[in-house]
């Protein structure tokens, strides 16, 4: 299998499980179409970047015009939940919108931590909040979750460096490397 047609599981050593939000998320992608989506992951990322998460975009060449749903449809934390899905191809840059969303404080902590638990993503959210809270150990957010879901057992391979999920604050109009702060 191409290491672009690989689930995140594999690359983690986790099974998957039947997942009712991926469904969901499957009908409503059919439901409302987008420009060149290759898969679920594209649907996602454009729906992420409609609702201000622009960490990561796709290159569409001005053909984002397709309505997507809104979040009374597709709540930020099914949007967070279903960009971590261990079932989602291996596309690690897609884990930064989903923490984009969480730093911003666009998910309300318990449904997310319902959806992770139901959805069994939670190994997913404490090593995103590991690498967030190097950036920001006071984050309340990340805090809550680290807090969560500390009992996870550690994958066995790094998600993504917390340089991915912040930027570097600019002094004077230049790169201050010595402090840094989450994309939110």
């Amino acid at each position: 299998m191409s290491r672009k047609k690989e689930i995140l599981a594999r690359r983690l050593g986790k099974t998957v499980s039947v997942s009712p939000l991926r469904f969901k998320l499957k009908r409503l992608a059919a439901q409302f179409p987008v420009a060149q989506a290759e898969g679920l992951e594209d649907w996602l990322i454009d729906l992420a970047n409609a609702r201000g998460a622009r960490i990561v975009i796709r290159d569409l060449d001005g053909q984002h015009d397709a309505p997507l749903p809104n979040d009374q449809i597709v709540t930020n934390e099914e949007l967070v939940v279903g960009l971590c899905q261990l079932q989602s191809l291996d596309r690690p840059q897609i884990l930064r919108l989903a923490a984009q969303l969480i730093s911003r404080g666009a998910v309300r902590f318990q449904r997310l931590k319902h959806l992770a638990e139901q959805e069994r993503i939670g190994c997913i959210l404490a090593e995103l909040a590991i690498q967030a809270l190097r950036v920001d150990p006071t984050h309340l957010l990340w805090r809550s979750i680290q807090e969560a879901f500390q009992h996870e057992r550690p994958l066995k391979e790094r998600l993504l460096h917390w340089t991915r999920l912040a930027e570097p604050v600019m002094q004077h109009g230049r790169c201050n490397a010595e402090r840094w702060r989450l994309v939110a």
